[in-house]
C-alpha cells in the first residue's frame, strides 16, 4: 500500500509545499466564506497555497490553479450522552494532529464533545487518504501535513501585537492576603494618602492604601508614593481607580513590574467596599457621581437589559462575533449591508467578485467584503433551531442565541497598516465609517461605487465682517455633524442645581446625589450647525489684509442616505477624550430642505481674487543658508499633546511641523490622515533650502514663483485633501511656504488653470476633502477619475425617513461597547454582537451616528 500511495502522489509532489516561517496557514476559515472544520462540509487546505476553502468553494480553486493536493479538516461536535460526567475533558480523536486547531467556545464546554478527521484528498477524483498514515505516505508529504496541522493560526501574530493579549495573569492574584482592617474607599473625593495628589492614584490591594503613581504617557502625574509604598510593605499589586468599570479595571504589578491580569479582581475590590458593577471609567481621573448611584445606565438601556428579547434567524438576522473591541467594526458593517445599494454591489456581485479574486483573495476588499455580505444576508450562518429545541427554549422561556460569523479575515485585511484599527483597542465607529468608505472608492474603480449614496456637496460661505464681500465654495462630504449645545438642554436648571450638589458633596466628601443626564432637543443641534463660524486668520482680499471673517454651511446637495453624526465625543482641555452625557430626541423624519444653498445672491458682492502679499522676513532671508540644517522650528506644546494621546514622538513632530506650527487640532488631522503611512513613525526629515530657493532682491519675485514646487511639498498638502493643480498655484504664490499655502488655498479657492488642472490631475488618486468652484460649475476637483461634468453626487429632496441609529455605552471611544438598532421590514431589530432580537424599547435618544434613506414619496 506504501508503494502504492507513494507512486499516486509522485505526479503532485512537485506542488506540495512544507510552509515556511512566515507562510500563513488558513485552517479555520474558508477564504470566501464563514464555513470552518466544523461545517458540515468540513474545510479543505490547500497543501500549496494554504488557503481554506468549502465545500462550495474549493472546486473553483482547483479549476483556477491547477492545484489537485487539499488537506480536509473535520470537526464533528456533539452534545454528551445524558449522564457523562461533569467537567470531564472533551474526547477527541487524532488529538495530536490537530494541535492548534482553534477551539469553537461555543462548543468548548462540559456538555460537548468533538472527534477529529483529517485526511488528503487528490482532486478532480477526490481520492481521500487517511491521516496520519506515517507509514505508507512519501516523507515529504508527512512533514508537509504535520506542519500545516500544527501551524500557528495566522491572526495570531497580530493578536499578539495589541497590548490587551500581551497583559498577563499575575502570579499574586490567586495568593493575595487583603488585610482585615476595616478600609473603606469612598466613591469620590480621593486623594494620595503621603500628598495632596488627586490624579493618578493607584489603590493598593492588601491593604487599601490609595497613593500617587508616577508621570504616565497619558499626562496624568504624580510624586511615586504607591511605588515608595511598596518597597516598604512588599505589598505587590495595586489598581488605579479611575479605570474601574463593569468590565475589569487596570492593575499593576510592583513585584512583576508590568500590567497584569487579576482574574478576582471584583473579590479584592469588594474586600474595600468597591462594588465593579457600579462603577464606569471616567477620563479626568475621578469618578463622578453617575458612577455609584443606581441609576439605569446607558449599558441596560442601550442593550435593552432586563427584557425578554426573542431572536430572529435568517436572511438578513446574522450576528457578527466579538473578536476584543470589535464592536464598532460590526455595527458599522450590519448598517452597512442593509442598504440595497451595497447589498447589490457586493452580494448581488457575488459570483463575478470571486470567479475575478486574484490568487490571494484573503487580500482583496472586494472579495472580502463580498464575503462579509453574504455571510450576513444569506441565512447560511442565521438558522433557527429545531422544532424541538424551540418548544424546550418557549416552556424555559430562555432562548439560544446563533453563533453568529466570525470576520477575522476581514479586519485583518481592512485594518492592514492602520495604527488603531489593527489593535484590540476600542475605536470610533464614526473614525471607521470613513476609513471603510475610503477603501471602498479605492477599490469600486471601473464598478459601482455604493459609497456614492453617501456623497454629498457643502457650500461654504465666508464673508469679510469689514466689507461684508463674500465668497462661496463646495466641498465634498459624506456625512452630517451636529454639535451638541449643552446650553440649550431643556433641563438646564435641574443641571445647575445637580451640578452644585455634586461640588458640594464633592468638598465635603458626601455621597454624591443622584446623576441628571442633559436633554438636548434636536432642533437646537440644528440651530448650532447652521450657526456662522469665526475663520481664524482670515485675510481678506478685499482689504489686502487679514480680517474678522465668518463661515456658514449649507447643504449644495442631498445625498440618498444621510448619516447624521451626534458629537458626543470631545476632547476635554487635557486633550482626553471624553463623552457628553446627553439625551438628543432625534426625530424619525427629517427635513433639511430649508438648509439647501443657494449660492450668490442678489446684492452680494464677491470678494476680488487677489493673491495675498508674500512677506520674507529679513532674517529669514539671511538665515537660511547658513541654518539649513539646523533644527525646524516645532511648536513643542503641540508635539506633547499628541504625544501624550499614544502618538509616536516623531510622528508627532512630524505632523506639528508640516502642518506649520497651527496647532494640535490641525496636527491631530495631519496624524488620522497618515498613519497608514510605512514611515508614520520615522524621524522628521527636513528638505534643506538653498539661498538659490528664495527670490533675490534684485530679480523678480515671479522668476521664483514660476519654478515647480518641491513635490515633498505638493505631497504634503494633497494628502490633506487638497487638489494637486491647485496645491501648486498655493505653493506657487507662498514661495513654498506650507503654512502661507495652507492659508491661500482657504482664501483662493476659485483661482485654477484648467489645462493644468487636466495635466496635473492625471495620475492622483481622487480625494473628497476637496474645494471646488461653485459658480462655474466645475467638478474636476472634486474626483479626477470622473467626467469633469459630474461630481458623482444624487441629488434630491432633503426630506428622510430614519431607519438605523449606532449607540455607544462608554465613557470614551477608547473603551465600552456599541450596538445598533436597525429597521427592517416595519420593525426594529437590536444587533449586539452575535445576538440579534426584536427591539422592545429602541433607545434612539441615546445614539450616536444616526442612518436617513430619502422619501421616496417626495
Amino acid at each position: 500500500m506504501a508503494t502504492d500511495l507513494g507512486e499516486l502522489l509522485v505526479p503532485y509532489m512537485p506542488t506540495i509545499r512544507v510552509p515556511r516561517t512566515g507562510d500563513r496557514v488558513f485552517k479555520s476559515e474558508c477564504a470566501f466564506s464563514y464555513d470552518s472544520p466544523e461545517s458540515e462540509g468540513g474545510l479543505y487546505v490547500c497543501m500549496n497555497s494554504f488557503l481554506g476553502f468549502g465545500r462550495e468553494h474549493v472546486e473553483r480553486h482547483y479549476r483556477k490553479t491547477g492545484q489537485s493536493v487539499y488537506m480536509h479538516l473535520k470537526r464533528h461536535v456533539k452534545e454528551k450522552a445524558t449522564g457523562a460526567a461533569g467537567g470531564a475533558i472533551p474526547r477527541r480523536r487524532n488529538g495530536k494532529v490537530f494541535l492548534d486547531l482553534e477551539l469553537n467556545r461555543d462548543f468548548n464546554g462540559d456538555d460537548y464533545e468533538y472527534e477529529d478527521e483529517a485526511k488528503l484528498v487528490i482532486f478532480p477524483d477526490h481520492f481521500e487518504i487517511p491521516l496520519p498514515n506515517i507509514e505508507e505516505l512519501p516523507a515529504l508529504v508527512t512533514i508537509a501535513c504535520d506542519a500545516v496541522l500544527n501551524a500557528l493560526s495566522p491572526y495570531k501574530k497580530q493578536e499578539s501585537d495589541s497590548w490587551e493579549e500581551e497583559i498577563q495573569v499575575s502570579r499574586h492574584a490567586r495568593s493575595l492576603r487583603q488585610q482585615e482592617n476595616g478600609v473603606r474607599i469612598p466613591p469620590s473625593g480621593w486623594k494620595c494618602t503621603k500628598c495632596e495628589m488627586r490624579e493618578n492614584l493607584w489603590l493598593n490591594l492588601t491593604d487599601g492604601s490609595v497613593l500617587c503613581g508616577k508621570w504616565f504617557f497619558d499626562g496624568s502625574g504624580g510624586n511615586g508614593h504607591a511605588l515608595e509604598h511598596y518597597k516598604e510593605t512588599n505589598f505587590p499589586l495595586a489598581v488605579k481607580l479611575d479605570t474601574i468599570t463593569p468590565d475589569g479595571a487596570d492593575v499593576y504589578s510592583f513585584d512583576e513590574e508590568e500590567a497584569v491580569l487579576d482574574p478576582h479582581i471584583s473579590e479584592h475590590l469588594l474586600h474595600f467596599g468597591i462594588d465593579m458593577l457600579q462603577m464606569q471609567r471616567t477620563e479626568n481621573g475621578h469618578h463622578t457621581d453617575n458612577h455609584v448611584q443606581p441609576r439605569v445606565s446607558d449599558w441596560e438601556v442601550i442593550q435593552e437589559a432586563g427584557l425578554k428579547l426573542k431572536p430572529v434567524y435568517g436572511s438578513g438576522y446574522t450576528g457578527i462575533k466579538n473578536l476584543g473591541n470589535s464592536c464598532y467594526l460590526s455595527t458599522t458593517m450590519q448598517v452597512l449591508f442593509s442598504i440595497p445599494e451595497f447589498q447589490r454591489a457586493y452580494v448581488g456581485n457575488l459570483q463575478r467578485i470571486f470567479d475575478y479574486s486574484p490568487l490571494d483573495p484573503t487580500q482583496d476588499f472586494n472579495t472580502q467584503i463580498a464575503k462579509l455580505g453574504h455571510g450576513l444576508l444569506s441565512g447560511q450562518y442565521s438558522k433557527p433551531p429545531m422544532k424541538s429545541e424551540l418548544i424546550e427554549q418557549v416552556m424555559k422561556e430562555e432562548y439560544k442565541q446563533q453563533r453568529g460569523i466570525s470576520p477575522k479575515m476581514f479586519k485583518a485585511l481592512v485594518s492592514k497598516g492602520h495604527l488603531e484599527f489593527s489593535s484590540n483597542r476600542q475605536q470610533d465607529a464614526h473614525e471607521f465609517l470613513l476609513h471603510l468608505i475610503n477603501l471602498v472608492e479605492r477599490n469600486s474603480s471601473g464598478s459601482e461605487n455604493p459609497s456614492d449614496v453617501f456623497r454629498f456637496l457643502v457650500e461654504e460661505r465666508v464673508q469679510c465682517c469689514q466689507t461684508q464681500k463674500v465668497r462661496y465654495t463646495q466641498r465634498v462630504d459624506y456625512l452630517m455633524q451636529l454639535p451638541v449645545p449643552l446650553e440649550a438642554a431643556s433641563n438646564r436648571e435641574e443641571l445647575i442645581a445637580y451640578e452644585s450638589k455634586r461640588k458640594e458633596a464633592e468638598e465635603n466628601l458626601r455621597p454624591a446625589p443622584e446623576p441628571v443626564r442633559a436633554r438636548i432637543p434636536f432642533t437646537a443641534c440644528l440651530q448650532a450647525f447652521t450657526e456662522p463660524d469665526n475663520v481664524p486668520d482670515f485675510w481678506s482680499s478685499a482689504l489686502q489684509a487679514k480680517s474678522a471673517g465668518v463661515k456658514t454651511s449649507r447643504f449644495a446637495s442631498f445625498p440618498e442616505y444621510m448619516v447624521v453624526q451626534i458629537k458626543k465625543f470631545t476632547f476635554g482641555v487635557d486633550w482626553v477624550p471624553k463623552k457628553l452625557d446627553v439625551s438628543v430626541d432625534v426625530p424619525d423624519f427629517l427635513d433639511l430642505n430649508r438648509l439647501r444653498a443657494t449660492g450668490l445672491q442678489a446684492g452680494e458682492e464677491e470678494l476680488p481674487d487677489l493673491t495675498p502679499p508674500i512677506v520674507i522676513p529679513e532674517d529669514t532671508r539671511d538665515s537660511t543658508t547658513n541654518n539649513s540644517l539646523e533644527s525646524p522650528e516645532i511648536d513643542e506644546s503641540s508635539v506633547m499633546q499628541l504625544a501624550e494621546m499614544g502618538f509616536p514622538l516623531e510622528a508627532c513632530r512630524k505632523a506639528v511641523y508640516y502642518t506649520g506650527n497651527m496647532g494640535a487640532e490641525m496636527a491631530f488631522n495631519w496624524i488620522i490622515a497618515h498613519m497608514e503611512e510605512p514611515d508614520f513613525a520615522e524621524p522628521l526629515a527636513v528638505p534643506s533650502y538653498m539661498e538659490a530657493d528664495l527670490p533675490s532682491p534684485s530679480l523678480p519675485t515671479t522668476s521664483a514663483l514660476d519654478s515647480q514646487p518641491p513635490e515633498e511639498s505638493i505631497s504634503i498638502l494633497t494628502s490633506m485633501g487638497f487638489p494637486r493643480h491647485h496645491t501648486i498655484q498655493a505653493l506657487k504664490a507662498s514661495n513654498n511656504n506650507l503654512e502661507r499655502a495652507f492659508d491661500w488655498i482657504f482664501t483662493h479657492p476659485d483661482c485654477e488653470d484648467e489645462s493644468e488642472a487636466m495635466s496635473d490631475t492625471a495620475d492622483t488618486e481622487p480625494n473628497d476633502n476637496i474645494f471646488s468652484n461653485a459658480n462655474a460649475h466645475s467638478d474636476s476637483s472634486l474626483s479626477p477619475d470622473q467626467d469633469l461634468s459630474s461630481p458623482r453626487v444624487r441629488d434630491g429632496p432633503g426630506r428622510y425617513e430614519l431607519f438605523a441609529f449606532i449607540s455607544h455605552m462608554g465613557a470614551s471611544t477608547m473603551s465600552g461597547h456599541y450596538v445598533c438598532h436597525i429597521k427592517k421590514e416595519g420593525r426594529w431589530l437590536i444587533y449586539n454582537d452575535h445576538k440579534v432580537c426584536l427591539s422592545e424599547r429602541p433607545p434612539k435618544d441615546l445614539g450616536y451616528m444616526y442612518f436617513y434613506r430619502r422619501l421616496s414619496s417626495c
